[in-house]
C-alpha cells in the first residue's frame, strides 16, 4: 500500500536516535513523494512485490546480503553491523568493490562478491536487500529474481539515522524482536576481523609498546580537522616521552608528512596511505586511544574496541556512536574545525586518565 510514511517513519517499534525533522523541514515534498514512487513501481515492473516479505525465519540457512547502497566504508560498517545476529546462518555479501576486502576474512560472511555474474540464485533461502533504491532492487533481480527477500532501510529513505542502532534494531524485528532494546544497546557496535596474516604484518613492524593513534586527513572538509599540530604541541609538553602514530588513507598523505618534519624530535611514526584498511585498523587496534573525526577509521576503531577521541560535525555522538564502545566524543553544529583545540588536549587528558585507569 502507497504511504509516504514509511520514507520516513522507523520500521521497528523502538526510537532512535534521528534527524527526521530537520528533514521533513527542510526537503521538497513532492521531490519525496516522487522518489517513493519511483521505488514502489520499480518493485512492481520487476515483479518482487510477492517475494517481499518482513520477517527472516529459522528455517531460511542461507543468504545474500545485498549492500551497495551507501558505499562509503564507513556506512558499510554501520549498514553491516547487525550481521551478527545472523551467526546461525549461513551469510554471502553482495557489496562493490573498495569495501569486499574488508570481510575477506570475516567471521559471519562466508563468501563475499563484486561480480554479480557469480551467484548461484538456487543457493540462496532469502536475500537481505540494504534499501529499495533502484540500483539494488535492479542487482536483486538479476542475481536472484525468484528469491524471497526483505529490506533493511526499505523504502526508509532521506532522514539520518544512527545507522548502527537502525541496523540493530531492524534485524532484531525481522527476527521476531528475541532481544530486548537493553540488550540491543549493550552490544550494537561495528564488527570486523583481522586476518592472522594482517596482524603478522603489522606485528612485524617496530610499533612501539605504548601509543596514541590520529586518524589525519578527510573526504569532507567540514570533517577534517587542520589544526591536530596544535594538540599535538600541547601533549608533547605534557609527556615529552608520548609515542604518537599517524594513520589515514591518500587524503592525509601531505598533512602526515608536515606533521612528521614539525615533530622530527619527538617519536612520531608514519603509516598513513601505507597499508590496507584493515591493516590499518590493527594498529589502531593496538594504540591506547584513538583521536579522529568521524570516517572509516573511526568506526574501525569502534569494531577493535579502542578508546575513540572524535571529533564530530552535523551529527553528534548519538548519531554516530553506540553505548557499547569507549569514547569520549566532541561536537560541533558545522566544522570540526570550530572545536578548539584546547578542549581536544582537555579531553585526551581525560580519556588517558581513564584507560590508565581501568587498564591497570
Amino acid at each position: 500500500m502507497l504511504s509516504l510514511k514509511k520514507t520516513y517513519v522507523l520500521p521497528f517499534k523502538y526510537e532512535i536516535a534521528n534527524y527526521t525533522k530537520d528533514y521533513l523541514k527542510d526537503n521538497n515534498l513532492i521531490s519525496r513523494y516522487l522518489k517513493y514512487l519511483k521505488r514502489y513501481i520499480l518493485i512492481f515492473l520487476l515483479g518482487q512485490k510477492s517475494l517481499e516479505v518482513n520477517c527472516i525465519s529459522s528455517n531460511q540457512k542461507n543468504i545474500l546480503w545485498i549492500n551497495i547502497s551507501a558505499p562509503s566504508i564507513g556506512d558499510g560498517l554501520m549498514d553491516l553491523s547487525s550481521r551478527s545476529l545472523l551467526n546461525d546462518k549461513r551469510i554471502d555479501l553482495y557489496t562493490v568493490k573498495k569495501n569486499a576486502k574488508i570481510y575477506k576474512d570475516d567471521l559471519y560472511f562466508s563468501n563475499v562478491f563484486v561480480d554479480k555474474n557469480l551467484f548461484n540464485p538456487n543457493d540462496y533461502d532469502l536475500v537481505i536487500l540494504d534499501s529499495y533504491s533502484s540500483r539494488s532492487l535492479n542487482i536483486k533481480y538479476k542475481i536472484a529474481p525468484k528469491t524471497r527477500f526483505v529490506g533493511m532501510f526499505g523504502f526508509f529513505n532521506g532522514p539520518e539515522v544512527n545507522r548502527v542502532l537502525f541496523s540493530f534494531h531492524r534485524m532484531n524485528q525481522l527476527l521476531g524482536y528475541k532481544k530486548s532494546i537493553n540488550e540491543i544497546s549493550r552490544i550494537a557496535k561495528t564488527t570486523m576481523l583481522i586476518s592472522a596474516k594482517d596482524k603478522k604484518i603489522i606485528g612485524g613492524l617496530k610499533l612501539p609498546e605504548n601509543y596514541i593513534a590520529i586518524a589525519v586527513g578527510g573526504e569532507w572538509p567540514y570533517r577534517t580537522y587542520n589544526n591536530w599540530n596544535k594538540v599535538i604541541r600541547r601533549i608533547f609538553a605534557n609527556d615529552k616521552t608520548l609515542n604518537i602514530v599517524f594513520v589515514g588513507s591518500e587524503n592525509g598523505m601531505d598533512t602526515a608528512k608536515k606533521l612528521i618534519k614539525e615533530f622530527s624530535n619527538f617519536n612520531v611514526q608514519n603509516y598513513v596511505a601505507k597499508f590496507t584498511f584493515n591493516q590499518t585498523t590493527e594498529i589502531i587496534k593496538r594504540a591506547k586511544i584513538l583521536l579522529c573525526c568521524d570516517g572509516g577509521l573511526m568506526h574501525s576503531a569502534n569494531a577493535v574496541g579502542t578508546t575513540v577521541i572524535p571529533l564530530l560535525a552535523r551529527l553528534d555522538e548519538n548519531m554516530q556512536l553506540t553505548q557499547a564502545i569507549h569514547y569520549f566524543a566532541l561536537f560541533d553544529k558545522l566544522d570540526v574545525n570550530n572545536i578548539d583545540f584546547e578542549s581536544i588536549c582537555k579531553t585526551y587528558f581525560e580519556a588517558s586518565k581513564y584507560f590508565d585507569n581501568t587498564s591497570s
